[in-house]
Protein backbone atom coordinates (compact mmCIF):
# COMPACT_ATOMS: atom_id res chain seq x y z
CA UNK A 1 0.00 0.00 0.00
CA UNK A 2 1.13 3.52 -0.70
CA UNK A 3 1.73 5.85 2.21
CA UNK A 4 -0.34 8.75 0.98
CA UNK A 5 -2.09 11.20 3.27
CA UNK A 6 -5.86 11.44 2.98
CA UNK A 7 -5.57 15.23 3.02
CA UNK A 8 -3.77 15.13 -0.31
CA UNK A 9 -5.84 12.34 -1.85
CA UNK A 10 -7.85 13.18 -4.94
CA UNK A 11 -11.38 11.87 -4.93
CA UNK A 12 -14.90 12.35 -3.68
CA UNK A 13 -15.91 12.17 -0.03
CA UNK A 14 -18.56 9.47 0.23
CA UNK A 15 -19.17 9.71 3.97
CA UNK A 16 -18.08 11.44 7.16
CA UNK A 17 -17.43 8.99 9.98
CA UNK A 18 -17.48 10.70 13.38
CA UNK A 19 -15.59 9.00 16.22
CA UNK A 20 -16.69 10.04 19.72
CA UNK A 21 -14.18 10.55 22.54
CA UNK A 22 -15.68 10.33 26.02
CA UNK A 23 -14.12 9.96 29.52
CA UNK A 24 -12.19 6.68 29.91
CA UNK A 25 -12.98 5.48 26.39
CA UNK A 26 -10.58 3.19 24.52
CA UNK A 27 -8.41 5.66 22.61
CA UNK A 28 -6.74 2.83 20.70
CA UNK A 29 -10.13 2.22 19.05
CA UNK A 30 -10.37 5.90 18.08
CA UNK A 31 -6.93 5.98 16.49
CA UNK A 32 -7.15 2.42 15.20
CA UNK A 33 -10.35 3.18 13.32
CA UNK A 34 -8.82 6.41 12.03
CA UNK A 35 -5.91 4.41 10.59
CA UNK A 36 -8.15 1.59 9.33
CA UNK A 37 -10.33 3.97 7.30
CA UNK A 38 -7.27 5.78 5.94
CA UNK A 39 -5.73 2.48 4.81
CA UNK A 40 -9.04 1.44 3.27
CA UNK A 41 -9.12 4.63 1.20
CA UNK A 42 -5.57 3.89 0.06
CA UNK A 43 -6.64 0.36 -0.85
CA UNK A 44 -9.41 1.75 -3.03
CA UNK A 45 -6.91 4.05 -4.74
CA UNK A 46 -4.45 1.19 -5.32
CA UNK A 47 -7.31 -0.73 -6.91
CA UNK A 48 -7.10 1.87 -9.66
CA UNK A 49 -10.46 3.59 -9.26
CA UNK A 50 -10.71 6.98 -10.88
CA UNK A 51 -12.29 9.61 -8.69
CA UNK A 52 -11.71 7.20 -5.81
CA UNK A 53 -14.11 7.43 -2.87
CA UNK A 54 -12.74 8.97 0.32
CA UNK A 55 -13.93 8.56 3.90
CA UNK A 56 -13.76 11.76 5.94
CA UNK A 57 -12.81 10.95 9.54
CA UNK A 58 -13.60 13.33 12.38
CA UNK A 59 -13.18 13.14 16.16
CA UNK A 60 -15.76 14.69 18.49
CA UNK A 61 -15.70 15.42 22.21
CA UNK A 62 -18.06 16.98 24.77
CA UNK A 63 -16.22 20.11 25.88
CA UNK A 64 -18.75 21.07 28.55
CA UNK A 65 -20.40 23.83 26.56
CA UNK A 66 -21.16 21.58 23.60
CA UNK A 67 -19.80 18.75 21.49
CA UNK A 68 -16.94 19.97 19.29
CA UNK A 69 -14.81 18.54 16.50
CA UNK A 70 -11.21 18.02 17.67
CA UNK A 71 -9.80 16.36 14.53
CA UNK A 72 -10.79 16.46 10.87
CA UNK A 73 -9.06 14.52 8.09
CA UNK A 74 -10.59 16.81 5.45
CA UNK A 75 -11.25 20.22 7.05
CA UNK A 76 -13.01 23.07 5.33
CA UNK A 77 -16.33 21.45 4.42
CA UNK A 78 -19.52 21.65 6.51
CA UNK A 79 -19.97 18.64 8.77
CA UNK A 80 -22.61 16.03 7.97
CA UNK A 81 -21.85 12.83 9.85
CA UNK A 82 -23.28 9.79 8.11
CA UNK A 83 -21.88 7.42 10.78
CA UNK A 84 -21.21 8.11 14.45
CA UNK A 85 -19.16 5.52 16.36
CA UNK A 86 -19.04 5.19 20.16
CA UNK A 87 -15.87 3.24 21.10
CA UNK A 88 -15.45 0.81 24.02
CA UNK A 89 -14.87 1.93 27.59
CA UNK A 90 -11.79 1.09 29.65
CA UNK A 91 -13.82 1.08 32.88
CA UNK A 92 -16.69 -1.18 33.84
CA UNK A 93 -20.01 -0.09 32.30
CA UNK A 94 -21.67 0.35 35.70
CA UNK A 95 -19.02 2.98 36.51
CA UNK A 96 -19.73 5.04 33.40
CA UNK A 97 -21.16 8.48 34.20
CA UNK A 98 -24.28 9.78 32.49
CA UNK A 99 -23.47 11.50 29.20
CA UNK A 100 -26.62 13.40 28.34
CA UNK A 101 -24.69 16.02 26.36
CA UNK A 102 -23.39 13.37 23.97
CA UNK A 103 -26.78 11.64 23.94
CA UNK A 104 -28.50 14.83 22.81
CA UNK A 105 -25.88 15.46 20.13
CA UNK A 106 -26.21 11.90 18.80
CA UNK A 107 -30.01 12.15 18.78
CA UNK A 108 -29.93 15.37 16.78
CA UNK A 109 -27.54 13.87 14.24
CA UNK A 110 -29.68 10.72 14.04
CA UNK A 111 -32.70 12.88 13.23
CA UNK A 112 -30.67 14.27 10.32
CA UNK A 113 -29.94 10.79 8.97
CA UNK A 114 -26.78 9.70 10.82
CA UNK A 115 -26.34 5.98 11.52
CA UNK A 116 -25.33 5.45 15.15
CA UNK A 117 -22.79 2.74 16.01
CA UNK A 118 -21.28 1.41 19.22
CA UNK A 119 -18.56 -1.04 20.18
CA UNK A 120 -18.57 -3.14 23.36
CA UNK A 121 -19.55 -1.00 26.39
CA UNK A 122 -20.13 1.91 24.03
CA UNK A 123 -23.65 0.46 23.82
CA UNK A 124 -24.30 1.87 27.31
CA UNK A 125 -23.47 5.38 26.07
CA UNK A 126 -25.56 4.90 22.95
CA UNK A 127 -28.50 3.55 24.99
CA UNK A 128 -28.77 6.89 26.81
CA UNK A 129 -30.31 8.30 23.63
CA UNK A 130 -33.34 6.05 24.13
CA UNK A 131 -33.00 4.95 20.52
CA UNK A 132 -32.11 1.35 21.41
CA UNK A 133 -35.46 0.62 23.05
CA UNK A 134 -37.16 -2.32 21.33
CA UNK A 135 -34.08 -2.94 19.17
CA UNK A 136 -31.84 -5.99 18.94
CA UNK A 137 -28.31 -4.92 19.90
CA UNK A 138 -25.10 -6.57 20.99
CA UNK A 139 -22.33 -5.76 23.44
CA UNK A 140 -19.52 -7.69 25.10
CA UNK A 141 -20.90 -10.98 26.37
CA UNK A 142 -19.67 -10.17 29.91
CA UNK A 143 -21.71 -6.93 29.97
CA UNK A 144 -24.95 -8.28 28.50
CA UNK A 145 -26.75 -8.77 31.82
CA UNK A 146 -25.74 -5.29 33.00
CA UNK A 147 -27.06 -3.74 29.79
CA UNK A 148 -30.36 -5.61 30.16
CA UNK A 149 -30.68 -4.53 33.79
CA UNK A 150 -29.88 -0.87 33.11
CA UNK A 151 -31.94 -0.61 29.92
CA UNK A 152 -34.66 -3.29 30.22
CA UNK A 153 -36.42 -2.28 26.98
CA UNK A 154 -33.32 -3.08 24.91
CA UNK A 155 -33.17 -6.55 23.33
CA UNK A 156 -29.62 -7.80 23.94
CA UNK A 157 -28.20 -10.61 21.80
CA UNK A 158 -24.68 -11.11 23.12
CA UNK A 159 -23.98 -14.00 20.76
CA UNK A 160 -23.56 -11.68 17.79
CA UNK A 161 -20.44 -9.68 17.04
CA UNK A 162 -22.26 -7.28 14.69
CA UNK A 163 -25.95 -6.43 15.07
CA UNK A 164 -27.08 -4.30 12.13
CA UNK A 165 -30.51 -2.74 12.62
CA UNK A 166 -30.27 -0.30 9.73
CA UNK A 167 -29.82 3.08 11.41
CA UNK A 168 -28.28 1.48 14.52
CA UNK A 169 -25.23 -0.82 14.34
CA UNK A 170 -23.70 -2.35 17.47
CA UNK A 171 -20.59 -4.48 17.88
CA UNK A 172 -19.61 -6.75 20.77
CA UNK A 173 -16.13 -7.19 22.21
CA UNK A 174 -13.49 -4.62 23.10
CA UNK A 175 -11.60 -5.25 19.83
CA UNK A 176 -14.73 -5.59 17.71
CA UNK A 177 -14.03 -2.10 16.38
CA UNK A 178 -12.06 -3.92 13.67
CA UNK A 179 -15.18 -5.88 12.70
CA UNK A 180 -17.29 -2.71 12.69
CA UNK A 181 -14.68 -0.77 10.78
CA UNK A 182 -14.36 -3.41 8.07
CA UNK A 183 -18.16 -3.68 7.87
CA UNK A 184 -18.38 0.05 7.14
CA UNK A 185 -15.46 -0.13 4.69
CA UNK A 186 -17.29 -2.81 2.72
CA UNK A 187 -20.45 -0.70 2.74
CA UNK A 188 -18.71 2.51 1.67
CA UNK A 189 -15.79 1.34 -0.49
CA UNK A 190 -16.73 -2.19 -1.56
CA UNK A 191 -15.71 -5.75 -0.76
CA UNK A 192 -12.37 -5.53 -2.56
CA UNK A 193 -11.16 -2.58 -0.46
CA UNK A 194 -12.41 -4.30 2.70
CA UNK A 195 -10.55 -7.55 1.97
CA UNK A 196 -7.37 -5.75 0.98
CA UNK A 197 -7.50 -3.70 4.18
CA UNK A 198 -8.01 -6.84 6.27
CA UNK A 199 -5.08 -8.58 4.57
CA UNK A 200 -2.78 -5.61 5.06
CA UNK A 201 -3.68 -5.36 8.76
CA UNK A 202 -3.46 -9.16 9.18
CA UNK A 203 -6.96 -9.35 10.66
CA UNK A 204 -9.94 -11.50 9.73
CA UNK A 205 -12.91 -10.14 7.77
CA UNK A 206 -15.88 -9.26 10.00
CA UNK A 207 -16.71 -12.14 12.34
CA UNK A 208 -20.24 -13.25 13.11
CA UNK A 209 -20.48 -14.80 16.59
CA UNK A 210 -19.11 -14.19 20.09
CA UNK A 211 -19.90 -17.65 21.41
CA UNK A 212 -16.46 -19.17 20.68
CA UNK A 213 -14.86 -16.36 22.71
CA UNK A 214 -17.22 -16.25 25.67
CA UNK A 215 -16.71 -18.16 28.89
CA UNK A 216 -19.03 -19.32 31.64
CA UNK A 217 -19.02 -16.98 34.63
CA UNK A 218 -21.24 -18.40 37.39
CA UNK A 219 -23.29 -15.98 39.45
CA UNK A 220 -22.19 -16.24 43.06
CA UNK A 221 -23.30 -12.88 44.46
CA UNK A 222 -27.00 -13.74 44.73
CA UNK A 223 -27.09 -14.06 48.52
CA UNK A 224 -28.52 -17.60 48.68
CA UNK A 225 -25.90 -19.43 50.77
CA UNK A 226 -27.44 -22.89 50.34
CA UNK A 227 -27.43 -22.62 46.54
CA UNK A 228 -23.93 -21.15 46.57
CA UNK A 229 -22.69 -24.18 48.53
CA UNK A 230 -24.04 -26.47 45.78
CA UNK A 231 -22.35 -24.27 43.17
CA UNK A 232 -19.04 -24.67 44.97
CA UNK A 233 -19.50 -28.46 45.14
CA UNK A 234 -20.29 -29.02 41.47
CA UNK A 235 -16.96 -27.97 39.85
CA UNK A 236 -15.07 -30.30 42.17
CA UNK A 237 -17.25 -33.23 41.06
CA UNK A 238 -17.71 -32.33 37.40
CA UNK A 239 -17.75 -35.93 36.11
CA UNK A 240 -19.80 -37.38 38.97
CA UNK A 241 -23.27 -38.83 38.55
CA UNK A 242 -25.80 -36.40 39.92
CA UNK A 243 -29.53 -35.84 40.19
CA UNK A 244 -31.75 -32.95 41.21
CA UNK A 245 -32.73 -34.89 44.34
CA UNK A 246 -29.08 -35.32 45.32
CA UNK A 247 -28.37 -31.60 44.87
CA UNK A 248 -31.56 -30.69 46.73
CA UNK A 249 -30.52 -32.94 49.61
CA UNK A 250 -27.12 -31.23 49.74
CA UNK A 251 -28.93 -27.89 49.96
CA UNK A 252 -31.37 -29.23 52.57
CA UNK A 253 -34.46 -28.48 50.46
CA UNK A 254 -37.36 -30.16 48.76
CA UNK A 255 -36.79 -30.65 45.03
CA UNK A 256 -39.36 -28.05 43.91
CA UNK A 257 -37.98 -25.47 46.31
CA UNK A 258 -34.42 -26.24 45.18
CA UNK A 259 -35.30 -25.93 41.48
CA UNK A 260 -37.06 -22.62 42.05
CA UNK A 261 -34.27 -21.14 44.16
CA UNK A 262 -31.47 -22.47 41.94
CA UNK A 263 -33.00 -20.89 38.83
CA UNK A 264 -33.67 -17.63 40.67
CA UNK A 265 -30.08 -17.47 41.97
CA UNK A 266 -28.11 -18.62 38.92
CA UNK A 267 -30.42 -17.87 36.00
CA UNK A 268 -30.09 -21.51 34.86
CA UNK A 269 -31.70 -24.84 35.57
CA UNK A 270 -29.38 -27.37 37.25
CA UNK A 271 -29.01 -29.38 34.02
CA UNK A 272 -27.99 -26.25 32.08
CA UNK A 273 -25.61 -25.21 34.85
CA UNK A 274 -23.83 -28.57 34.91
CA UNK A 275 -23.55 -28.51 31.11
CA UNK A 276 -21.90 -25.10 31.25
CA UNK A 277 -19.39 -26.27 33.86
CA UNK A 278 -18.53 -29.40 31.90
CA UNK A 279 -18.12 -27.58 28.59
CA UNK A 280 -15.93 -24.96 30.31
CA UNK A 281 -13.66 -27.80 31.48
CA UNK A 282 -13.66 -29.31 28.00
CA UNK A 283 -12.65 -25.97 26.48
CA UNK A 284 -9.70 -25.68 28.84
CA UNK A 285 -8.58 -29.23 28.04
CA UNK A 286 -8.85 -28.56 24.30
CA UNK A 287 -6.88 -25.33 24.68
CA UNK A 288 -4.11 -26.65 26.93
CA UNK A 289 -3.66 -30.36 26.07
CA UNK A 290 -3.60 -32.68 23.07
CA UNK A 291 -5.76 -35.35 24.69
CA UNK A 292 -8.27 -36.94 22.28
CA UNK A 293 -11.74 -35.47 22.19
CA UNK A 294 -13.25 -38.81 23.25
CA UNK A 295 -11.03 -38.91 26.35
CA UNK A 296 -11.93 -35.34 27.29
CA UNK A 297 -15.63 -36.15 26.90
CA UNK A 298 -15.28 -39.15 29.23
CA UNK A 299 -13.30 -37.14 31.81
CA UNK A 300 -16.09 -34.58 32.19
CA UNK A 301 -18.87 -37.13 32.44
CA UNK A 302 -19.98 -37.87 28.86
CA UNK A 303 -19.68 -41.50 27.81
CA UNK A 304 -21.15 -40.74 24.37
CA UNK A 305 -18.69 -38.60 22.33
CA UNK A 306 -21.41 -37.83 19.78
CA UNK A 307 -23.68 -36.33 22.43
CA UNK A 308 -20.72 -34.37 23.80
CA UNK A 309 -19.91 -32.93 20.35
CA UNK A 310 -23.52 -31.82 19.81
CA UNK A 311 -23.60 -30.09 23.19
CA UNK A 312 -20.19 -28.50 22.61
CA UNK A 313 -21.34 -27.07 19.27
CA UNK A 314 -24.58 -25.78 20.78
CA UNK A 315 -22.75 -23.91 23.55
CA UNK A 316 -19.62 -22.70 21.74
CA UNK A 317 -20.76 -22.59 18.12
CA UNK A 318 -17.78 -24.71 17.00
CA UNK A 319 -16.98 -28.46 16.84
CA UNK A 320 -14.32 -29.52 19.37
CA UNK A 321 -11.64 -30.08 16.70
CA UNK A 322 -12.22 -26.64 15.17
CA UNK A 323 -12.20 -25.05 18.63
CA UNK A 324 -8.83 -26.67 19.38
CA UNK A 325 -7.43 -25.54 16.01
CA UNK A 326 -8.47 -21.96 16.68
CA UNK A 327 -7.67 -21.61 20.37
CA UNK A 328 -5.27 -24.43 21.26
CA UNK A 329 -1.91 -23.42 22.70
CA UNK A 330 -0.54 -26.95 23.29
CA UNK A 331 0.12 -28.15 19.73
CA UNK A 332 3.57 -29.42 20.72
CA UNK A 333 2.77 -30.52 24.27
CA UNK A 334 2.59 -34.24 25.15
CA UNK A 335 -0.87 -35.69 24.71
CA UNK A 336 -1.03 -36.52 28.40
CA UNK A 337 0.25 -33.13 29.60
CA UNK A 338 -1.60 -32.06 32.74
CA UNK A 339 -4.09 -29.23 32.61
CA UNK A 340 -4.91 -27.05 35.61
CA UNK A 341 -8.69 -26.97 35.83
Amino acid sequence: MRDKSDKNAQGRIVAEVALVIYPDCQLSAIYGLTDLFRLAVTAAQVAGERDAPIIRITHWQDMGDGVACTYDSHPGNPHRAQYIIIPPSLIMPNDLPSMQGLAGWMTRNHEQGAILCSVCAGAFVLAETGLLEGREVTTHWAFADSLRARFPKVKVDADRIIADDGDIITAGGILAWTDLGLTLVQRLLGASAMLQTARFLLIDPPRQAQRPYSSFIPKLDHGDAAIRAVQHWLPAHVAAEWSVKMLADRAGMEERTFLRRFKAATGLRPTEYVQQIRIARAREALELTRRPVEQIAWEIGYGDPSAFRKLFIRITGLPPAEYRRRFGVARHAPADAPVQL
